[in-house]
Protein backbone atom coordinates (compact mmCIF):
# COMPACT_ATOMS: atom_id res chain seq x y z
CA UNK A 1 0.00 0.00 0.00
CA UNK A 2 1.51 2.86 -1.22
CA UNK A 3 0.35 6.24 1.43
CA UNK A 4 3.86 8.63 1.41
CA UNK A 5 4.21 9.09 5.28
CA UNK A 6 7.24 11.25 5.38
CA UNK A 7 5.91 14.34 5.85
CA UNK A 8 3.17 13.69 8.73
CA UNK A 9 5.12 11.90 11.62
CA UNK A 10 9.14 10.73 12.03
CA UNK A 11 9.05 7.05 13.62
CA UNK A 12 10.71 8.75 16.64
CA UNK A 13 7.72 10.88 17.42
CA UNK A 14 5.29 8.71 16.59
CA UNK A 15 3.57 8.29 19.79
CA UNK A 16 2.40 11.06 21.72
CA UNK A 17 3.86 11.75 25.23
CA UNK A 18 0.56 11.51 26.95
CA UNK A 19 0.62 8.14 25.54
CA UNK A 20 4.26 6.58 26.10
CA UNK A 21 3.39 4.99 29.66
CA UNK A 22 0.23 3.33 28.10
CA UNK A 23 2.30 1.90 24.92
CA UNK A 24 4.79 0.46 27.08
CA UNK A 25 2.64 -0.90 29.86
CA UNK A 26 0.25 -2.91 26.60
CA UNK A 27 3.52 -4.23 24.75
CA UNK A 28 4.33 -5.90 28.25
CA UNK A 29 1.87 -8.88 26.93
CA UNK A 30 4.37 -9.39 24.14
CA UNK A 31 2.88 -11.90 21.42
CA UNK A 32 1.57 -13.67 24.08
CA UNK A 33 -1.35 -10.69 23.61
CA UNK A 34 -2.23 -12.88 20.56
CA UNK A 35 -4.43 -14.87 23.20
CA UNK A 36 -6.23 -12.40 24.46
CA UNK A 37 -7.24 -11.82 20.94
CA UNK A 38 -7.99 -15.10 20.58
CA UNK A 39 -10.32 -15.10 23.48
CA UNK A 40 -12.59 -12.41 21.82
CA UNK A 41 -12.20 -13.55 18.42
CA UNK A 42 -15.91 -14.13 17.71
CA UNK A 43 -16.43 -10.00 18.48
CA UNK A 44 -13.51 -9.35 16.10
CA UNK A 45 -15.31 -10.91 13.71
CA UNK A 46 -18.25 -9.17 13.95
CA UNK A 47 -16.98 -6.24 13.18
CA UNK A 48 -14.73 -7.39 10.43
CA UNK A 49 -18.04 -8.59 9.09
CA UNK A 50 -19.84 -5.57 9.18
CA UNK A 51 -16.40 -3.61 7.76
CA UNK A 52 -17.35 -6.39 4.92
CA UNK A 53 -14.10 -4.36 3.42
CA UNK A 54 -13.65 -5.59 -0.88
CA UNK A 55 -10.43 -6.76 -2.61
CA UNK A 56 -8.22 -3.01 -3.09
CA UNK A 57 -9.80 -1.34 -0.91
CA UNK A 58 -7.49 0.96 1.12
CA UNK A 59 -8.32 -0.20 4.95
CA UNK A 60 -7.03 1.57 8.13
CA UNK A 61 -7.10 -0.67 11.45
CA UNK A 62 -6.18 1.15 14.46
CA UNK A 63 -4.64 0.02 17.86
CA UNK A 64 -4.07 -3.06 15.79
CA UNK A 65 -2.61 -4.73 18.70
CA UNK A 66 -0.66 -8.40 17.46
CA UNK A 67 -2.99 -7.94 14.16
CA UNK A 68 -5.52 -9.63 14.48
CA UNK A 69 -8.45 -7.57 13.07
CA UNK A 70 -5.90 -6.66 10.39
CA UNK A 71 -5.69 -9.70 9.48
CA UNK A 72 -9.52 -10.51 9.26
CA UNK A 73 -9.65 -7.26 6.88
CA UNK A 74 -7.43 -9.08 4.91
CA UNK A 75 -9.19 -11.82 3.84
CA UNK A 76 -10.64 -10.67 0.98
CA UNK A 77 -7.53 -9.06 -0.56
CA UNK A 78 -7.87 -5.49 1.02
CA UNK A 79 -4.99 -3.55 1.23
CA UNK A 80 -4.39 -3.22 4.91
CA UNK A 81 -2.49 -0.47 7.19
CA UNK A 82 -2.39 -1.50 10.42
CA UNK A 83 -1.40 1.22 13.73
CA UNK A 84 -0.50 0.74 17.16
CA UNK A 85 1.56 2.82 19.78
CA UNK A 86 3.15 -0.42 20.98
CA UNK A 87 6.56 -1.61 18.86
CA UNK A 88 6.55 -5.06 21.14
CA UNK A 89 2.67 -5.81 19.60
CA UNK A 90 3.33 -4.60 16.51
CA UNK A 91 6.42 -7.11 16.35
CA UNK A 92 4.36 -9.43 16.92
CA UNK A 93 1.84 -8.80 14.64
CA UNK A 94 4.51 -8.47 11.64
CA UNK A 95 5.48 -11.84 12.53
CA UNK A 96 1.83 -13.31 12.88
CA UNK A 97 1.00 -11.88 9.67
CA UNK A 98 4.42 -12.70 7.85
CA UNK A 99 1.69 -14.92 5.44
CA UNK A 100 -0.46 -12.45 4.24
CA UNK A 101 -0.79 -11.52 0.98
CA UNK A 102 -1.49 -8.62 0.02
CA UNK A 103 0.84 -7.25 3.24
CA UNK A 104 0.01 -5.46 5.94
CA UNK A 105 1.58 -2.29 6.42
CA UNK A 106 2.12 -2.35 10.04
CA UNK A 107 3.04 1.11 11.54
CA UNK A 108 3.92 2.86 14.80
CA UNK A 109 1.56 5.04 15.18
CA UNK A 110 -0.75 7.18 17.56
CA UNK A 111 -4.48 7.05 17.57
CA UNK A 112 -4.70 11.06 18.31
CA UNK A 113 -1.97 11.95 15.12
CA UNK A 114 -2.38 9.07 12.47
CA UNK A 115 0.39 9.58 9.72
CA UNK A 116 -2.00 9.40 6.73
CA UNK A 117 -3.22 11.86 4.37
CA UNK A 118 -6.99 13.45 4.35
CA UNK A 119 -9.70 10.76 3.09
CA UNK A 120 -6.81 8.22 2.51
CA UNK A 121 -9.18 4.91 3.42
CA UNK A 122 -12.09 3.63 1.98
CA UNK A 123 -12.67 1.30 5.56
CA UNK A 124 -11.47 2.52 8.59
CA UNK A 125 -11.50 -0.14 11.54
CA UNK A 126 -10.77 -0.64 15.49
CA UNK A 127 -11.52 -3.16 17.76
CA UNK A 128 -11.36 -2.52 21.60
CA UNK A 129 -8.73 -0.15 20.42
CA UNK A 130 -9.20 3.45 19.60
CA UNK A 131 -11.21 3.58 22.81
CA UNK A 132 -8.11 3.83 25.18
CA UNK A 133 -6.89 6.89 23.62
CA UNK A 134 -6.65 9.65 26.42
CA UNK A 135 -8.12 12.71 24.09
CA UNK A 136 -11.15 10.83 22.83
CA UNK A 137 -11.95 13.82 20.47
CA UNK A 138 -8.87 14.00 19.05
CA UNK A 139 -9.14 10.54 17.86
CA UNK A 140 -12.31 10.81 16.72
CA UNK A 141 -11.28 13.67 14.23
CA UNK A 142 -8.36 11.64 13.35
CA UNK A 143 -10.91 8.59 12.12
CA UNK A 144 -13.09 11.15 10.46
CA UNK A 145 -10.12 12.11 8.83
CA UNK A 146 -8.68 9.87 7.23
CA UNK A 147 -11.99 7.96 6.56
CA UNK A 148 -12.93 9.21 2.75
CA UNK A 149 -16.74 10.37 2.25
CA UNK A 150 -19.02 7.60 1.55
CA UNK A 151 -16.51 5.47 3.22
CA UNK A 152 -17.27 3.06 6.10
CA UNK A 153 -16.17 3.20 9.74
CA UNK A 154 -16.51 0.34 12.15
CA UNK A 155 -15.78 0.10 15.69
CA UNK A 156 -15.93 -2.24 18.45
CA UNK A 157 -16.03 -0.93 22.15
CA UNK A 158 -16.54 -2.30 25.41
CA UNK A 159 -19.98 -1.11 27.33
CA UNK A 160 -19.78 0.98 30.43
CA UNK A 161 -22.12 -1.42 32.71
CA UNK A 162 -20.75 -4.39 31.71
CA UNK A 163 -17.92 -7.80 32.19
CA UNK A 164 -14.48 -5.19 31.13
CA UNK A 165 -15.49 -2.35 32.80
CA UNK A 166 -16.10 -4.21 36.30
CA UNK A 167 -13.04 -5.69 35.70
CA UNK A 168 -11.45 -2.64 35.41
CA UNK A 169 -12.86 -1.76 38.49
CA UNK A 170 -11.17 -4.80 40.27
CA UNK A 171 -7.87 -3.58 38.68
CA UNK A 172 -7.73 0.08 39.77
CA UNK A 173 -8.87 -0.88 43.69
CA UNK A 174 -5.33 -2.54 43.47
CA UNK A 175 -3.27 0.45 41.59
CA UNK A 176 -4.45 3.21 43.58
CA UNK A 177 -4.90 5.15 40.27
CA UNK A 178 -8.06 7.57 39.48
CA UNK A 179 -10.50 6.83 36.61
CA UNK A 180 -10.12 9.49 33.43
CA UNK A 181 -12.50 12.06 33.43
CA UNK A 182 -13.48 10.01 30.23
CA UNK A 183 -12.92 6.27 30.72
CA UNK A 184 -12.42 4.00 27.64
CA UNK A 185 -15.78 2.25 28.01
CA UNK A 186 -18.10 5.24 27.51
CA UNK A 187 -17.05 4.51 23.47
CA UNK A 188 -19.75 1.44 24.76
CA UNK A 189 -22.53 4.66 24.95
CA UNK A 190 -24.16 4.78 21.58
CA UNK A 191 -25.43 8.67 23.04
CA UNK A 192 -21.51 9.53 23.28
CA UNK A 193 -20.11 7.94 20.42
CA UNK A 194 -22.96 10.40 18.61
CA UNK A 195 -21.69 13.27 20.42
CA UNK A 196 -17.97 12.06 19.15
CA UNK A 197 -18.88 11.10 15.60
CA UNK A 198 -22.24 11.53 14.71
CA UNK A 199 -21.39 15.14 12.91
CA UNK A 200 -18.72 13.37 10.45
CA UNK A 201 -20.51 9.67 10.26
CA UNK A 202 -24.02 8.76 9.85
CA UNK A 203 -24.26 5.83 12.67
CA UNK A 204 -25.88 2.53 13.18
CA UNK A 205 -25.52 0.49 16.38
CA UNK A 206 -24.99 -2.96 16.78
CA UNK A 207 -25.07 -5.01 20.44
CA UNK A 208 -22.95 -7.99 20.54
CA UNK A 209 -21.94 -10.57 23.83
CA UNK A 210 -18.04 -12.14 24.13
CA UNK A 211 -18.56 -15.75 25.06
CA UNK A 212 -14.57 -16.85 26.12
CA UNK A 213 -14.11 -20.20 27.63
CA UNK A 214 -11.52 -21.42 29.94
CA UNK A 215 -11.40 -24.66 31.90
CA UNK A 216 -11.06 -23.41 35.12
CA UNK A 217 -10.39 -19.98 37.24
CA UNK A 218 -6.44 -20.45 37.25
CA UNK A 219 -6.29 -21.13 33.68
CA UNK A 220 -7.58 -17.51 33.40
CA UNK A 221 -5.59 -15.99 35.77
CA UNK A 222 -2.41 -17.77 33.79
CA UNK A 223 -4.25 -16.75 30.27
CA UNK A 224 -4.16 -12.98 31.35
CA UNK A 225 -1.05 -12.39 33.39
CA UNK A 226 0.78 -13.28 30.36
CA UNK A 227 -0.95 -11.77 27.41
CA UNK A 228 -2.91 -8.85 28.83
CA UNK A 229 -0.46 -5.90 29.82
CA UNK A 230 -2.35 -3.85 31.97
CA UNK A 231 -2.54 -7.08 34.36
CA UNK A 232 0.94 -7.78 33.95
CA UNK A 233 1.76 -4.09 34.93
CA UNK A 234 0.04 -4.79 38.32
CA UNK A 235 1.97 -8.29 38.86
CA UNK A 236 5.01 -6.88 38.41
CA UNK A 237 4.53 -3.67 40.70
CA UNK A 238 2.74 -5.49 43.48
CA UNK A 239 4.68 -8.76 45.75
CA UNK A 240 3.95 -10.54 48.90
CA UNK A 241 0.18 -10.46 50.30
CA UNK A 242 -0.99 -7.32 47.89
CA UNK A 243 -0.13 -9.43 45.04
CA UNK A 244 -1.83 -12.28 46.58
CA UNK A 245 -4.68 -10.10 47.50
CA UNK A 246 -5.53 -8.91 43.57
CA UNK A 247 -4.77 -12.31 42.45
CA UNK A 248 -7.86 -13.31 44.77
CA UNK A 249 -10.19 -10.29 43.64
CA UNK A 250 -9.35 -11.38 40.42
CA UNK A 251 -10.16 -14.84 40.66
CA UNK A 252 -13.41 -14.59 42.56
CA UNK A 253 -14.08 -12.17 39.50
CA UNK A 254 -13.88 -15.19 37.31
CA UNK A 255 -15.67 -17.19 39.52
CA UNK A 256 -18.60 -15.79 38.91
CA UNK A 257 -19.11 -16.84 35.62
CA UNK A 258 -18.62 -20.85 36.91
CA UNK A 259 -20.85 -23.45 34.93
CA UNK A 260 -22.31 -26.17 36.88
CA UNK A 261 -20.24 -28.20 34.84
CA UNK A 262 -17.15 -26.45 36.24
CA UNK A 263 -16.68 -24.72 33.00
CA UNK A 264 -15.55 -20.55 33.29
CA UNK A 265 -18.32 -19.04 30.69
CA UNK A 266 -17.19 -15.41 30.44
CA UNK A 267 -19.90 -13.15 29.01
CA UNK A 268 -18.62 -9.62 27.93
CA UNK A 269 -21.12 -6.98 26.19
CA UNK A 270 -19.78 -4.76 23.53
CA UNK A 271 -21.08 -2.42 21.11
CA UNK A 272 -20.51 -2.14 17.17
CA UNK A 273 -20.65 1.20 15.92
CA UNK A 274 -20.94 1.30 11.89
CA UNK A 275 -20.79 4.75 10.78
CA UNK A 276 -21.03 6.24 7.02
CA UNK A 277 -18.69 8.73 6.30
CA UNK A 278 -20.64 12.03 5.41
CA UNK A 279 -19.71 14.42 2.16
CA UNK A 280 -19.79 14.06 -1.60
CA UNK A 281 -17.65 11.28 -2.92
Amino acid sequence: MNIDATSYTAASDAVLPHHRESARIWGLGGPEYNKVSFAISDALAHAAQRLNPRAGERVLDVATGTGWSARNAALTGALVSAVDISAELLAAARQLSAHVDPAIDFRLADAERLPFPDAAFERVLSTFGVMFAANHAAAAAELARVCRPGGRLVLATWVPDGAVAEFFGVMARHTGMQPPEHPPVAWGDPDYVSRLLGRDFELVFEHGTNHAYHDSVADVWDWYAEGFGPVRQVVGTLDGERLAAFRRDVDAYHAHYLTDEGLVHIQRRYLVVIGTRRGDI
